[in-house]
């Protein structure tokens, strides 16, 4: 059984969203070593900007593999 494109979606984005949150937690502990110190809107700004593509690149794979899966 092939996933619809609404399951594609909501998968995509439950991945985004717990990768996102990984990834700001992981620019607050890991940025000020290599001596970057944004602040907080500013890693949620640049966490929101590399989710977004996350989340099209992660839509347009799947969709990509189900189209080869499919007979």
């Amino acid at each position: 059984m092939t996933q619809s494109r609404r399951m594609s979606m909501i998968e995509a984005i439950t991945n985004v969203a717990l990768g996102y949150a990984l990834a700001v937690i992981t620019q607050i502990i890991v940025f000020p070593s290599f001596g970057l110190h944004p602040s907080p809107g500013e890693n949620l700004a640049l966490g929101g900007i590399f989710t977004a593509i996350s989340l099209v690149r992660g839509y347009a794979l799947r969709r990509l593999f189900e189209r080869w899966r499919a007979p």
